[in-house]
């Protein structure tokens, strides 16, 4: 099957002036609304890799067509769905499909705001992978551009949906912790997964065959192609993704986030940290975020660990250490959260409640927040008028938000004094050109 070219050069400017003015281009109109019975018509922007695993979990409704600039990767979507339509440029698709209720956006993170965004102003419900955006600027267009638009949204944080999760939540704020001030969250990541603390590449290669290697930069700053950005090694690079506090910061926070309530941090400084280079993060930081008071509740301390540091062992009361997780501290008791996601994959419960000796005999409270099948299929029956996504871009971009102060801090390596109402980083003027990036052109949002 032949693929359907990208729009010209003139074409796009045109098209991406309307959208940056806020106005949709012709033939797209209002969010569409459907019957439960009816299945959704849905693109999927990028279905290689975690793409294909959005793919087959939302297999039970149609699928119209796909967008990715890589065929090798997406080859096995191709083959699953032959029918599909495919396209290189997610633009061109958008413009064609006039018959989606829905995309699914599971490019790299610097790509996330561009083709979200553009999706939303045609009335499209959108379903995007973690985290949000790449920057602030972005995260707050989207959400902008949700709201706007009424359309149906959700951020892929697959562990926001599972029991193990959900119960946690309702453990911390039925109060059994009593007051919390501290949190310490930490990842393995990215030892082992992904290079970091690495030297640009500057040796030319050719670009395969199969990648469209300009649409996979899109709004990023041109650089020559390198085997090492392509696949899923672009997150240990400024440019494309977010380092571990991004990747994984929304998935081991989630919990504690949620409970608390906790808004947008006030600060944020690097404690430690390995080397860093022009190119990336380095391989490993720690990383402390202050939040304010909400209300009644006392103002938190965050702590993030990445590259397999951990928090004080003394903490754990005895327990053993895992490579993801976290520990909601609180006057009363701790809540140690054994994995990044609300799974059970550890031979017991997702979280464990400390020291063990004080809460033999615990009665966790009744459920409180509903409850789902998955991540997946909330977005789903929201998109056809059933209860609202609880991960959507509301909540989203302010979890996001605050991890990427984190990372403006790590990034510029002075102490961020946020101010969230004019979002930006007092007396920190180098902070700037990373709050709002100067995307290349064609791609402004």
């Amino acid at each position: 099957m032949k693929f359907i070219q990208s729009k010209s050069r003139r074409e796009f400017l045109r098209d991406s002036a309307l959208i940056t003015a806020g106005i949709a281009t012709a033939g797209h109109g209002a969010v569409i609304r459907s019957d439960p019975d009816k299945k959704l018509n849905l693109a999927f922007i990028g279905p290689g890799g975690r793409g294909f695993s959005n793919l087959t979990a939302l297999a039970s409704e149609n699928i119209v067509a796909f967008a990715d600039v890589d065929d090798a990767r997406a080859r096995p979507a191709f083959e699953a769905y032959p029918k599909a339509k495919r396209y290189r440029d997610f633009r061109v698709m958008l413009e064609k499909e006039k018959s989606l209720d829905g995309v699914v956006v599971s490019t790299p993170d610097h790509t996330h705001a561009t083709v979200a965004i553009a999706a939303m102003q045609r009335g499209l419900h959108v379903y995007c992978e973690k985290p949000l955006a790449h920057s602030i600027y972005e995260v707050r267009r989207m959400k902008e551009e949700a709201r706007k638009a009424g359309v149906v949204t959700q951020m892929g944080t697959q562990g926001h949906a599972m029991e193990g999760t959900r119960r946690a939540v309702d453990v911390i704020r039925s109060g059994a912790l009593g007051e919390v001030r501290e949190l310490h969250v930490w990842t393995d990541r990215p030892a082992g997964w992904w290079p970091q603390g690495e030297e640009r590449p500057m040796k030319k290669h050719d670009v395969p065959a199969t990648l469209d290697w300009d649409l996979w930069l899109g709004p990023a700053p041109y650089r020559h192609y390198d085997p090492v950005y392509v696949p899923f090694k672009w997150r240990g690079r400024w440019d494309f993704g977010t380092g571990s506090i991004g990747d994984m910061g929304v998935h081991n926070l989630d919990t504690a986030f949620w409970a608390l309530q906790l808004g947008l941090p006030t600060s944020a400084e690097v404690i430690d940290a390995g080397p860093k280079t022009k190119d990336c993060p380095p391989l490993w930081s720690i990383i402390q975020m202050n939040y304010p008071a909400r209300g009644e509740r006392p103002p938190v301390k965050l702590t993030f660990y990445d590259g397999k540091k951990l928090p004080p062992k003394e903490l754990f009361h005895g327990e053993k250490m895992t490579g993801n997780g976290s520990l909601v501290i609180g006057s009363k008791g701790t809540l140690f959260t054994r994995t990044w996601h609300g799974g059970d994959n550890l031979g017991g419960e997702m979280f464990m409640l400390l020291p063990t000796k004080k809460f033999v005999g615990y009665e966790a409270p009744k459920a409180v927040l509903p409850r789902t099948e998955n991540h997946h299929i909330e977005w789903i029956k929201a998109c056809k008028g059933g209860p609202r996504t609880e991960s959507g871009f509301d909540y989203a971009a302010t979890l996001t938000e605050g991890l990427l102060v984190g990372f403006l801090a790590l990034r510029t390596g002075k102490r961020i004094e946020w101010d969230a109402e004019n979002m930006k980083a007092i007396g920190c003027p180098e902070a700037e050109p990373f709050i709002k990036p100067t995307f290349r052109r064609g791609w402004k949002i």
